[in-house]
């Protein structure tokens, strides 16, 4: 049974989530302890997160929509690729074993923090060049973080991100605004396998999901408000943290 206690303690450990995975992405390091701390088996805890999650992207997606900074006409090729690429990630992560990516992911994370602070287009807040076509994003980048975010997640906001930047050469603003959005499809995929397999649990998610919306939407306005200023720095910290969590996760057995 989910007590008061908890379900206003959870209430507020996702609106910060949102708050700050609507800015920089890593909600889930704040989120999924918090679910396994109620009692929540791991896979149970998983899929709740997507569900609370949905609800902070979401809330996101919509405000930066109506904001102007995203245009879903031109962005609907990516939705359809990342919405692919998180269901067939979805179904062979319960299938596989994605430990290996444990290993590979932080460095990865040390990268990203690396390019935001060294690289002189993530410090400009005006766009750049494109490397490529949208199409070509959306069957490349799109399709391949899609896929990542529904086998195993972790940072993918980071890497939604620097995709963004790096090859469609968006500001840092409009590549939060757009990287909301494909997160929400990914999301939205993942979310619907983990209810075909009953893992789950409305009460905690349904509770969660309406402090996420909350505090993704504060979380937005300051990314419009503020933009380079605290997008950059939010982004370098929480692909720091994810870091530290992933490696002492795999590797702390070995100090003791």
């Amino acid at each position: 049974m989910l007590t008061l206690d908890w379900a206003i303690l959870l209430f507020f450990v996702a609106a910060l989530a949102g708050f700050v995975d609507s800015i920089a992405g890593g909600g889930g390091l704040i989120t999924v302890p918090a679910l396994l701390a109620v009692g929540l088996s791991p896979a149970q805890a998983l899929a709740t997160n997507k569900l609370q999650g949905t609800g902070g992207t979401f809330s996101a997606s919509v405000y930066f929509v109506r904001r102007g900074l995203v245009n879903l006409k031109e962005m609907r090729f990516a939705i359809i690729m990342t919405f692919f690429g998180s269901a067939v990630g979805t179904v062979l992560v319960q299938m596989m074993d994605a430990s290996v990516l444990k290993q590979i992911i932080p460095f990865l994370l040390l990268g990203i923090a690396a390019y935001f602070i060294l690289s002189p287009s993530a410090r400009n807040e005006k766009a750049t060049t494109a490397r490529m076509s949208l199409a070509a994003f959306a069957g490349t980048a799109a399709l391949g973080v899609g896929f990542y975010d529904g086998f195993f997640g972790p940072g993918t906001g980071s890497f939604f991100a620097i995709a963004f930047v790096s090859l469609l050469g968006y500001s840092l603003t409009k590549a939060t605004a757009h990287t909301k959005v494909l997160n929400c499809t990914s999301n939205v995929a993942s979310l619907l396998f983990f209810i075909l397999g009953g893992q789950v649990v409305w009460a905690v998610g349904g509770i969660m999901l309406i402090g996420q919306f909350l505090g993704a939407r504060l979380g937005s306005r300051m990314v419009v408000k503020r933009g380079q200023q605290i997008i950059r720095p939010m982004i370098v910290v929480i692909s720091l943290v994810m870091t530290g969590k992933l490696m002492w996760d795999e590797y702390s057995y070995l100090l003791f």
